[in-house]
């Protein structure tokens, strides 16, 4: 009987109303008891002393890059940066190569994840055949080789006929629409936010009415179809007043923020830096200002980090030519600390639901919490460390990150897995 004992860490979990100094004990990979002074015989033992002990991390939005590109991120090193950041859980999107539309390639995910992943791995199908928005993909298929969700992903689903058949599929089988939602006829070659940033740069601009216009669309087919509908890396203020209205009708509607677009705004990028460009782009403070508001009053479902890995020789070019996109696992619980809970914008509490209720209740996960019987997936982090990043010692295989450099004051110590130590800090 495997045994472990996570000792005097302040436990914190929102999803079963905890948060007080005491002991976790896990057996057999599930929790199975919080209380003061644990006696566990022949357990291993872990001093969380001064650190936070909550539920595992979930990261419902990131990019593995395998099958396909394997160059820029394996499923193995995907997993690695997830526990060295601090998750237990992540939800890989289906731009692969072929792309996760049919049982098959969802197979081949999970299998690869069960022989090399360092934490809990759930697939995201495609919504359409090739995600070229025609025909719809296997839904029912992917669902049963396991897949927790739908999504194109960058290719937003321009049809809203095709978008409606994909919520009433999804809808009567239970699995939430994810939409990265984007005009791509109002963003047609842009590079970076439309303002007086990308003006200033000359630059070609994406307007934040890009993805104001679609996260309105597919709110009123979320309305049509009674589907749970989850708008991808939520950037702009308007659409999180969106989401806000949505929810207070008592429609089905969640939304995600990415550290770097509350961290972040046009006006901090480095001019013509490719580690920030990503899409959505980095908008106006006053949009930055509204994915924080949406943050503190609760309309923001989940922090997910949309971790996409490119190699070098992608993404050190010209700016214009450069793909979109930025690592994440590794700087998110630092991020969120500096930006949220040190700033006194939200508790810990809050936070720790952000990272482990919210996200499991969107993907409809059985995870998030600390409960007996629960998979015994625990995330250690403190909130005073002193720590730099250096991208160069990334577990990821790429290195195309903002946040280079960048002291922070807290991040992980651990990442506990069904009850193994998967990572921990040295």
């Amino acid at each position: 009987m495997a045994k472990l004992v996570i000792r005097n860490g302040r436990v914190i979990d929102p999803a079963g109303g905890v948060d007080r100094t005491a002991d976790v004990l896990i057996v057999d990979g599930a929790i199975a008891g919080i209380a003061a002074g644990i006696e566990a015989a022949g357990a291993e033992e872990f001093d969380a002393t001064g650190c936070i002990v909550a539920p595992g991390f979930l990261d419902i939005h990131v990019h593995l890059r395998e099958p396909g590109f394997e160059h820029a991120e394996t499923i193995e090193s995907g997993s690695r940066a997830a526990a060295a950041g601090g998750f237990t859980t992540i939800c890989p999107m289906p731009n692969t190569a072929p792309v996760n539309d049919n049982h098959t390639v969802t197979r081949y995910i999970i299998e690869q994840a069960e022989r090399y992943a360092k934490v809990n791995v759930f697939p995201i199908g495609a919504i359409t055949k090739g995600s070229q928005g025609e025909d719809l993909a296997s839904i029912g298929s992917m669902k049963e080789a396991g897949a927790v969700a739908i999504s194109d992903d960058g290719r937003p689903v321009m049809n809203a006929r095709v978008m409606r058949r994909a919520m009433e599929v999804a809808a009567s089988m239970g699995l939430p629409v994810i939409d990265h939602c984007e005009d791509l006829h109002l963003s047609l070659d842009g590079d970076m936010n439309e303002g007086v940033a990308s003006v200033r740069l000359g630059l070609r601009g994406i307007p934040a009415a890009s993805e104001d216009v679609m996260v309105a669309r597919d709110i009123l087919l979320a309305e049509l179809t009674g589907a749970r509908f989850h708008v991808a890396h939520i950037s702009s203020r308007r659409s999180v007043q969106m989401v806000a209205f949505a929810k207070s009708r008592g429609l089905k509607v969640s939304c995600e923020a990415t550290p770097h677009h509350f961290v972040l705004s046009d006006e901090d990028m480095i001019p013509y830096d490719s580690n920030f460009k990503m899409k959505p782009p980095l908008r106006s403070r006053c949009d930055a200002g509204g994915v924080v508001e949406g943050i503190v009053s609760g309309t923001v479902d989940a922090i997910a980090t949309d971790h996409a890995p490119h190699a070098g020789s992608e993404k050190m070019q010209e700016f214009e030519q450069c793909p979109f996109g930025i690592l994440g696992l590794e700087t998110a619980i630092g991020l969120a600390l500096e930006t949220l809970v040190h700033s006194g914008k939200i508790g810990l509490a809050r936070m720790v639901e952000l990272f482990t209720s919210g996200p499991a209740r969107v993907m409809g996960l059985d995870r998030g919490t600390l409960r007996p019987g629960a998979a015994g997936d625990v995330t250690v982090f403190d909130t005073e460390r002193r720590w730099v990043y250096d991208v160069n010692r990334s577990y990821s295989k790429s290195r195309n990150s903002p946040f280079h450099g960048r002291e922070f004051r807290g991040g992980p110590v651990a990442a506990i897995v069904n009850g193994e130590v998967a990572w921990r800090l040295e």
